[in-house]
């Protein structure tokens, strides 16, 4: 393929010239039909326009709230499920807990409720806890360290 056998992919076409003469097949009314709002210089309709009916764009429901971008979402994790995990588990960390499917994901932030009683020492590793899951942690026996 040389330089000059290199054709465009989009056609050029010519505007249709309207209004010069009936011989062009585009004289008299000029393709606007007869009367009517289009049929005037400066007429039609805005976008969206129905003719006198609400627009459709007015019969959808609107987006109501607000959406935080700022909102931190915790994984919570009771203290009722740290007590189901298997014996010879002492260290509790955000991967060991996604590992046993008691959270989601161990990349996000966690949040250590007091929901249930405890009686085994953990080494527990968390964002965030409850004073409550944080007494009832230590009073077991265990240790908390917020990451």
């Amino acid at each position: 393929m040389q330089a000059h056998d290199v054709r465009s992919t989009h056609p050029r076409k010519n505007r249709k010239r309207v209004g010069r003469g009936n011989g062009s097949g585009s004289g008299t009314y000029s393709g606007r039909g007869n009367k009517g709002q289009n049929a005037r210089s400066g007429g039609g309709v805005r976008v969206g326009f129905e003719g006198g009916q609400n627009p459709q764009i007015q019969g959808l429901p609107k987006m109501r709230g607000f959406h935080n971008p700022f909102r931190v979402a915790y994984q919570a994790v009771n203290l009722e499920k740290l007590q189901a995990l298997p014996d010879g588990v002492t260290d509790v960390t955000p991967e060991l807990l996604a590992s046993y499917r008691i959270v989601r994901h161990s990349g996000r932030p966690i949040k250590i409720l007091a929901a249930g009683d405890i009686s085994r020492a953990f080494k527990v590793s968390a964002t965030k806890f409850s004073s409550a899951a944080k007494a009832k942690i230590e009073a077991a026996g265990g240790s908390v360290q917020e990451a």
